[in-house]
Order: C-alpha cells, then structure tokens, then sequence
C-alpha cells in the first residue's frame, strides 16, 4: 500500500484527507488542533488512521498541508515585538503607508495600527540610488548603537528594508550579517530576501509580516516535523504556499511569508477542483474556520491571483491566490464595545478553550455558540467524535451577554449571526468590485467546518445564484493540500520602457530565471513534467500601479516590442474596458511561475435516489430570533436527486449544513447540496 496524505492545520480544527493509491478510496478525519503542542494532534489523527483504517505511516509517500498559523498571527496581532531598520529619514514609512484610508466610503475609517510601532524603527545612515549604485555603506558604529537600543526596546527581531534594496541588496546584506555578529540570538529578516519589488512600503510590509509571523511558523513546523519522524513518516514533507502551490519544509522555515495564506490557499485549490469536476464552473469559495471566513472567486476551476493581498489589516505584496479574509469564524467572540455596541469578531475562542458549546472551558460567546443556542447544530455528533455540542452551555455563555442588552439569548444569538454575516458581506462585495463579476452567476462553495452552517445567510444577502456544499465541506482544505502542484515564483525587477533593445537584453535574464526554476524543482524532489509561465508586471507611463501581463518567452527574445506591447493593451482592455494604442507601456518586473503537476483523485458519483428524503425528526430552531419547526436530515442518508425545502438542518461528521426557510435543497450525482432560494427554483 502506498498513501498520499495531506492535511490542513487550523486554528480550532486539523483536518485530514488521505488517499489509497492502491484503491483509489479517499478517507477524512477531524481532530481539535493543539497551538500549545504543534504536531500532537497530527500524532492523534495518524494514531486514530491507523486504528480506523489501517493507515501504515512508513508507506506514506506524499505529506502536504496547509496552516493557518501565519494569517491568524497577523490577524489575532499577536506576534513577537520587532523593530525596523530603515534608511535614515526614511523612518515613517510604515505610518505613512500609501496615504489611503481602509474603507474610503467610512467616514469612520482608521487606519490601522502598524505591527512594529514608531519608536521600534530606527534610521540607519546608508544610502543606495535608484540606479543601484552604493553611495553611502552603513556605518558599523550606528549600527551597533541601533541593535543595542533595539534590544534596550524588547525586540527579539529586526526587519531591514533599505531604499532601493531590490537594485542592489548589498547594504541589506551587510547589515544582517553586522547584526549577527553583534547579536547572534536576534532574527533578522531583509526585504531583499523576502521579495525584492520596486516600491519601499510595499516591499518593507511585506518583510515586516514576513518577520511577525516567524516565530509561530518556526516553532510550529519544528514540532510538526518531530512528531512526524518520531510517528515513523520518512518522505519529504511539503507545506502549501500563499499562491496555491506546495514547497519543502525548509524553504517554509527560511520564507516564512510564503506560507502565509497556506491553508487558505489550500482551500481555494480544492475547491476549485471540486467544482469543476462538479460542472460548476463560476463560483465564490466561502471556507469558514474558527478564527475567519476566506473568500475567493474562482472561474473555470481556477483561482484568480494577484499582488496586495489583505491579510488581516493590511496589504502582502507577493504572488498570491486572491484570498480576501475577515475576522469571522466560528470561534469569534461577540463582546460589547464601551459604547455597549454588539461586535463579533476578531478575537477567536480558537481550540482551546473554544466556543463555550464544546465543553472544553470557554465561557465567551462565540458564533458558534449563536448556531448552537439557536438549536441548529449539535444535534447529532461532530468532529468524528470529537466534538460534542452542549446547547445549555451556549446558552448560559449567550445570557451572560444577553441581560446586559435586555435581550433574549436566543434573539442576540440571531443578532451574532446577523452581524457575522454583515461582516463577510462587505468583504465579499469589495472582492466582488475587484473583479468585477455578477454575483447572480456564481454560486457560492462552501466548505469550512463553519461554512455551510452560514452560507445561505450570505448568499441571501449577495443576491447570489445559490449554494454548493461539497460531500466532505469540513475537510476541502485538507484535500487542497493533497492535490496542490508545486509551484514557485521568480522575479527580477526591468524598469524599463518596452522597446526592441530593452527586450533583447532580456534574454540572458530569461535564461537564468528558468535555470533557477528547473533547478528548484529538482531540489523538490520533481523530475517529472513541468509548465513555465512567464508574464510581467507592466503599465503607461504615469500610473502608480501595474497589470500582470502574460508573456510569450519567445517574442521577449525576439525583441518583438510591438507584440508585447499589443498584450499589455489587451490585458489592460479586459480589465478595464479601455486602452490607450497609442501609448508607450512601461515594463517593472519579469515573472517566471514554475509549476509541476501533481496527482488528482477522481470525483465519484453517488447512488441515485429510490425513494423521497426522510428527515430523522423535526425540532424547533431559531431563525433571525424566531422559531421555526424544522426537519433535521443525516447527510449520508441523502442520495442523488433527493430534494426538499428549508427550514432544515443536515448533520454529517465534520459540519452542519444550515438550511433557512425560503430555500430550496437539491442533491446532485456528485453528492454536492445545491441551494436556492425558492424563487429561484423551477
């Protein structure tokens, strides 16, 4: 027997997908995640395999998995304390940023609070030009002075992002191995290390995320590897990246931001291959944890990319899946701010304690606690067992909240939803802006352990075509990571304007990029198939921003400027409805993504069904705080083309699909729940 394993760390939950390669057979676990002992609940779950279904570690030939440790860090702002070397007078970049307020239509809008603050960034005197030429190398003495009142401040790292490191990273370079000398415990992060783009703040936030997120990243995958090794698994262990591929364990530990968006990332590669073997060709993934809700839009299986991701409260500028994520998950928090508003969110009951339902000390209410005050989840086991839902607890967590708004528990628990929900409408409209797509054509993929319990709640709002809940929802991440590709993006900043000589002295640049990527991918372990895609990151003189444009390599060696320029035009045509022909275009940077495929399982088709869908019972719930009976139906009972209308709740092993009244379900032949709103329905 040989396995393929691949496995999605959360903050509440750890999820597993594990295909026979033999059989073909892909089987799911869920298990509570363990933050304060990485890699147990990974032991538990091979543990549990083993028992359950004969899992043998030591033929386990593929590992890959996503976390969420990264995002959450940067979310829950609970990072280590660093301090930021700049160029002198340079020192206010990150409190300057791009001078934009968040939400500009909010008249209430702040911008956040930078994770490194004022008095933590000190000016280094050092200068490089834009041409890259050195003209003032940093003086060790200053230096010196810098990391000692760094350390003076409580800082256990120090981010460089000089002035035009991405032309010439040497004085990054010498500064980190200046700091290293005089301080050999303190982390150093350089910016020309973490992605070397034009532009300070973008390249200097990005290195800042990179560094605040690394000591949770490191701690948690040297515990994950050890637990692995001791647990008997051998093959080369692969972690999911922020733009969808996978990478070796230690290019995770040196490129911490890479990994950043790893399980989200995950979730959109699975359900993108879940819905386009389904014949879902134009959807928006929902994949609701317990600390955020992650959103994307997927059209014909593939995830759209781009730079400027938000994660959390602010922009990463590296090759991303298009994930936008907000603070609501199953695990957020409600709480009264002073002026006794209802919030949800950020704050996360994560796994431990965990929502108050769970019984494993939690006493905060949380939205989860609102579905399960609401008596629309835990009527029937979760989690694979583990997890078992106490309602009286919910409720007493709700009424604590409740009395001191005058109000029932069961009518804040509909407010929490509410709220919720309005939280990732505006989130999910703003992606919806972006990319600008009707919603009315898409459907909504929900997945999550916490997304098909508030999907229809949100599609109702978007005025979407309808909901498609997977077979397996609480574990699609999971199966993202076993099927992701590797993947890798290289860069090299041009700057130049597109014309036959710029291009021509390209060549050699092509050249090295495509050696660094063949030979990243043999250090992987790849020797099979591959794909090149080359594109570049181009505008008109004068716009502050870029259009990544797909390139052909051979009219780049050509020196066929009108070609490439032609493309531009086209690309800038179809995202904005224009282009100026006559017009010259400017080239910033060459990207070159390699990718080498990796095996996918099949989607099966399900029985049909031979009878009408009896539900199990009928209890009372509570909808937007009022109470409805409503029919409860176990999820494996369900076959292809039972149908039925809400108000209804379907139980199944990792998660609860909710159904609201109005709505009307369909189980189509893959065994995906296909929701609509009555009207729609014909």
């Amino acid at each position: 027997m040989s396995y393929r394993v691949g496995v999605d760390v959360g903050g509440s939950f750890t999820d597993f997908a594990v295909l026979n390669e033999i059989t073909g057979e892909l089987r799911t676990l869920k298990v509570f995640s363990r933050p304060d002992s990485p890699g147990s609940e990974v032991l538990w779950a091979l543990e549990t395999l083993a028992k359950r279904d004969g899992l043998d570690a030591t033929a386990i030939i593929h590992f890959a998995h996503g976390t969420t440790v990264g995002i959450n860090t940067v979310i829950q702002r609970n990072g280590p304390d660093l301090a930021l070397f700049t160029t002198v007078n340079f020192e206010d970049v990150l409190e300057i940023a791009r001078l934009k307020i968040p939400q500009m239509h909010n008249l209430y809008s702040r911008r956040p609070r930078p994770l490194i603050p004022r008095d933590h960034v000190f000016g280094i005197a050092e200068r490089t030009n834009a041409q890259g030429e050195v003209v003032l190398p940093p003086d060790p003495e200053d230096l010196a002075k810098a990391v000692r009142r760094a350390r003076e401040a409580g800082c256990s790292g120090i981010i460089v992002a000089f002035l035009h490191a991405y032309r010439n990273a040497e004085n990054e370079r010498q500064v980190r191995d200046m700091i290293f000398a005089a301080d050999p415990g303190m982390t150093v992060v350089t910016s020309s290390e973490t992605w070397p783009i034009i532009r300070e703040y973008e390249r200097t936030i990005t290195a800042v995320i990179s560094g605040y997120v690394q000591p949770r990243v490191a701690h948690y995958l040297d515990g994950f590897e050890e637990t692995l090794r001791q647990r008997g698994v051998q093959c080369p262990l692969l972690i999911t990246k922020t733009n969808g591929g996978v990478m070796d364990i230690d290019q995770a530990r040196r490129e911490c931001v890479q990994m950043i968006m790893s399980g989200t990332a995950s979730g959109v590669i699975g359900a993108g291959h879940l819905a386009m073997a389904s014949g879902f060709d134009r959807i928006i993934s929902l994949d609701i944890g317990g600390t955020s809700a992650d959103v994307a839009v997927i059209v014909d299986g593939v995830a759209q990319y781009g730079t400027g991701e938000l994660i959390g409260d602010f922009h990463i500028h590296i090759p991303s899946v298009s994930v936008s994520s907000v603070g609501q998950g199953g695990g957020s928090v409600a709480w009264l701010d002073t002026l006794g508003h209802l919030r949800v969110g950020p704050e996360s009951a994560g796994s431990s304690p965990g929502p108050a339902c769970y019984g494993r000390g939690g006493t905060k209410p949380t939205i989860t606690d609102a579905m399960a005050a609401s008596n629309l989840i835990g009527l029937l086991p979760l989690g694979y067992g583990a997890v078992s839902v106490d309602q009286e607890a919910a409720r007493r967590a709700l009424a604590r909240l409740a009395d001191r708004l005058g109000i029932g528990a069961e009518e804040l628990a509909g407010d929490i939803i509410g709220i919720s929900v309005s939280g990732m409408y505006a989130e999910i409209s703003a992606l919806i802006a972006r990319f600008a797509i009707d919603p009315r054509n898409f459907h909504l993929f929900a997945f999550g352990g916490a997304g098909a319990m508030l999907a229809c709640f949100l599609a109702q709002n978007l005025d979407m075509k309808g909901v498609v809940v997977p077979p397996s929802p609480g574990v699609v991440s999971a199966l993202g990571a076993l099927i992701a590709d590797l993947r890798n993006d290289f860069i090299h900043t041009v700057y130049a304007d597109v014309a036959p000589e710029t291009l021509a002295s390209l060549g050699p640049v092509l050249d090295t990029l495509e050696a660094a990527a063949r030979d990243w991918l043999q250090a992987q372990g790849h020797s099979g198939e591959h794909v090149l895609r080359l594109s570049a990151d181009m505008r008109y003189p004068g716009q502050s921003f870029e259009i990544e444009t797909p390139l052909d390599p051979r009219q780049v060696r050509a020196g066929d400027a009108a070609a490439v320029t032609a493309a531009f035009h086209s690309e800038h045509a179809r995202l904005y409805g224009h282009a100026d022909r006559s017009a010259g275009v400017e080239l910033i940077s060459l990207r070159l993504v390699v990718t080498g495929p990796t095996p996918k399982p099949p989607v099966r088709e399900i029985a049909a069904a031979t009878g009408p869908a009896v539900p199990l019972r009928q209890v009372r719930s509570w909808f937007a705080g009022r109470s409805h009976v409503t029919d409860l139906y176990q999820r494996t009972d369900l076959a292809a083309g039972h149908h039925f209308s809400g108000p209804a709740i379907i139980a199944q092993e990792d998660t609860t699909t909710v159904i609201p009244p109005g709505f009307h379900v369909q189980i189509d032949r893959f065994g995906n729940l296909v929701i609509a709103r009555e009207e729609s329905t014909t």
